[in-house]
């Protein structure tokens, strides 16, 4: 293990889940079924559900691994097996990247939520944005053999695609706070986002 991912693993995960699941118990509806893709062991839900008994969370990703710690379903990463409204709300953070279709698994997520999309990932936006994004992307991925196509979006393609797919959004945050000082002035900077989005009521991602 190199030293960034030494630094990485013993002062960026716990604090990434703590200020993470404080935000998103903010943004989910309540008493919501929330569909967690891309969960892995589901640390962040079990976090997040500390703050917000009343949310039912299941997850879903590419492998399911050994230790799980909430109900975690296997799928190809592309077609989310579940039908059409069948959540409340779909969850992404830090997923979208990692997709080598991002707007098709959007889509999806789109179809499954019954009303809200919630999602936290990069805007490719800034000095080095994508340097800065595949050094962080390969220090916290790499060693768990996680999939870094490297596919970060600019602010206009995010735009962009939830124009496309009928995403109204609620709320934008591009300040979460996820480094200490002095590493969040380079990588907090506006390269994080999370955003809440509310699904057009009539409108079916196409």
């Amino acid at each position: 293990m190199s030293l960034a991912e030494r630094l990485h693993q013993s002062h960026g995960l716990d604090r990434r889940v703590r200020i993470l699941s404080a935000h998103l118990s903010d943004l989910l509806p309540a008493d919501a079924r929330v569909l967690d893709v891309g969960c892995g062991d589901g640390t962040l839900a079990e976090s997040l559900l500390s703050r917000r008994p009343d949310l039912t969370i299941v997850g879903i990703d590419v492998q399911v691994r050994d230790r799980v710690r909430i109900p975690v379903t296997e799928f190809d990463g592309r077609v989310l097996p579940l039908g059409d409204g069948s959540c409340d709300c779909v969850m992404l953070v830090d997923v979208l990247h990692h997709s080598d279709d991002p707007l098709q698994l959007l889509r999806e997520a789109t179809r499954v939520a019954r009303t809200h999309v919630v999602i936290k990932d990069h805007r490719r936006n800034g000095f080095l944005a994508e340097a800065t994004l595949r050094f962080m992307d390969n220090v916290g991925n790499r060693r768990f053999g996680v999939a870094t196509p490297h596919n970060y979006w600019s602010h206009r393609q995010w735009q962009t695609a939830f124009r496309e797919l009928g995403l109204e959004e609620i709320t934008w945050n591009q300040t979460l706070g996820l480094y200490p000082w002095p590493f969040g002035a380079i990588f907090d900077r506006s390269l994080h986002f999370l955003a809440s989005l509310r699904r057009v009521q009539g409108r079916m991602a196409g």
